[in-house]
């Protein structure tokens, strides 16, 4: 047997950097992507797909982790993935054209699926109850802290070298997790049966969750179902969603175990990972752009904003750790706390306004981090507690998978919100701006007489002085709804907090480890 010392913090490190890997991967290359436009020649549709690509592939290959594991071995599943990942990363660097980069990133994500939920489940199955609460703080900051810093490293790279090597950065992390991870990773004593591969519920999978991270990924700027190639992958995921779902449920040995959810604490812990991706990948999302386009931060500017966020997070979750391993409260009340802190970030930052600087954001990121440092932990320990220990696996990426779409709906909602709620708002000031409104009319005075001042002709200066005037307008209309857009996203976690009523029952606890194979 495997004595569980030191190795098992070795365990912890590997999980971790493989975590680190594909979490920050999601979202580094989103601030690069202008620099590979340029370099590559491509435009800003195709280059989406270089996003869009990881997204589908990722999520598709979250759903399959638990059977992959099953079939080739937790072990040996793990460490092909992340030597797939990281053999992806280099060939994305020396792409050449963006369909070839395009190619590259599907291959990247379809090695980095396997990483969150795999590594989870290995922390679960390794580790005594008693240890396992510091073990997912270790884990967990990779989860969380790795879309943070994600756009402070692209943002780095970006200004100092260039786009390569926001992939190259992986080489030697891929290389270093693949060894510790032959040396100290065991495979479970309790065998796990695995069926065969069901090859048209593969077909299904990838038309239903692939094609639906495609839509989301996609709609915005497709205009959503005024696009015939939306409308088409709609049909698509909803026929290879439903025959997946009817196909899993028929099956003896199933790909994806959706008969879990039969059970509640499951059930409701997996919804709750939903709000969590959803939360955590908007407010990722939302801020960097508010600051970069509304306020004129760099790229780097914006990743240093929030970087105490993520210290706070990465702060948070040992303590929290360590305080679920004496067992003094339920998880519930952690996680209740974690939801109301992350309500009053959303909240603190509907007052935004175009005089707020990095100092404005330092508290509510913190609350922020702080909150989301107390939900991890708690939600995972919640969610996975009734489950058998040879069920972790396909536990795990089922929730893995929600927590995925989560985030995609998230951004994706969001995106769309913002364009709409946009023009309501401009539409609303715009009424103001008219030759009856006194004050409309003096600030039109004001910039005429300014441009006058420059030497440009009365019609020149008129035209111009409207053109400043719908653009102030426009400003002041975005500033608005990002505002709603902190209260929409806040009014999901402040649901949850009655809702995690549900889980009240029989006592909460960590499931068991498995005792190890040395082989």
């Amino acid at each position: 047997m495997l004595k569980l010392g030191f190795d098992k913090w070795i365990v912890v490190l590997t999980v971790t950097m493989a975590a680190l890997l594909q979490t920050i991967d999601s979202s580094i290359v989103n601030v690069t992507l202008n620099q590979m436009m340029g370099n590559l020649g491509a435009s800003l549709g195709d280059i989406s797909w270089v996003v869009t690509g990881y997204a589908a592939a990722s999520a598709v290959m979250i759903t399959m982790s638990g059977w992959l594991t099953s079939k080739l071995g937790r072990r040996n599943y793990f460490a092909a993935s992340i030597v797939m990942f990281t053999i992806a990363s280099i060939f994305c660097g020396t792409s050449t054209n963006v369909w070839e980069l395009v190619f590259f990133r599907v291959v990247q994500g379809i090695g980095g699926g396997g990483l969150l939920t795999t590594a989870q489940s290995i922390l679960i199955q390794t580790f005594p109850k008693e240890d396992l609460g510091i073990a997912n703080a270790i884990f967990g900051m990779g989860v969380i802290i790795g879309p943070s810093i994600g756009p402070t490293l692209g943002g780095y790279i970006t200004d100092n070298l260039s786009w390569n090597w926001v992939f190259y950065i992986n080489i030697p992390f891929g290389i270093l997790a693949t060894f510790l991870t032959y040396t100290y990773i065991k495979e479970p004593a309790e065998k796990i049966v695995a069926g065969k591969m069901d090859w048209l519920a593969l077909i299904l999978l990838i038309m239903g969750i692939g094609g639906l991270q495609i839509i989301l990924e996609k709609g915005e700027e497709k205009d959503w179902f005024d696009s015939t190639f939306i409308v088409g992958m709609t049909i698509a995921a909803v026929v290879g969603l439903i025959g997946f779902i009817w196909r899993q449920l028929a099956a003896k040995i199933p790909i994806l175990d959706l008969r879990l959810l039969l059970q509640r604490r499951f059930a409701v812990g997996t919804l709750f990972n939903f709000i969590l991706g959803f939360g955590l990948f908007a407010s990722v999302f939302i801020i960097p752009v508010f600051c970069q386009t509304i306020l004129g931060f760099t790229a780097s500017q914006t990743g240093l904003l929030l970087m105490p966020g993520s210290i706070a997070t990465g702060m948070m979750m040992p303590v929290v750790g360590g305080l679920m391993g004496k067992n003094y409260i339920s998880p519930i009340w952690y996680a209740a706390i974690g939801f109301l802190l992350f309500f009053g970030f959303c909240f603190d930052l509907s007052a935004i306004n175009l005089a707020a600087g990095p100092d404005y954001f330092f508290w509510p990121l913190i609350i922020r981090g702080v909150g989301m440092g107390l939900i991890f932990i708690p939600l995972t320990t919640i969610t996975l507690s009734d489950l058998k220990n040879i069920e972790i696996p396909q536990g795990s990426a089922l929730t893995g998978m929600i927590r995925q779409l989560g985030g995609t709906f998230g951004t994706a909602i969001m995106t769309t919100y913002i364009s709409t709620r946009t023009m309501f708002h401009a539409s609303r000031l715009g009424d103001n701006v008219s030759i009856y409104n006194p004050l409309s009319v003096d600030r039109i005075k004001q910039y005429t007489s300014l441009f006058l001042s420059k030497g440009d002709a009365l019609m020149s200066a008129t035209s111009k002085a409207y053109g400043l005037m719908q653009g102030a307008v426009m400003k002041q209309a975005l500033v608005m709804t990002y505002a709603d857009t902190f209260l929409v996203i806040g009014a999901f976690f402040l649901v949850c907090v009655p809702l995690l009523l549900l889980f009240i029952g029989k006592k909460i606890e960590a499931p068991a480890h498995t005792e190890m194979v040395m082989e």
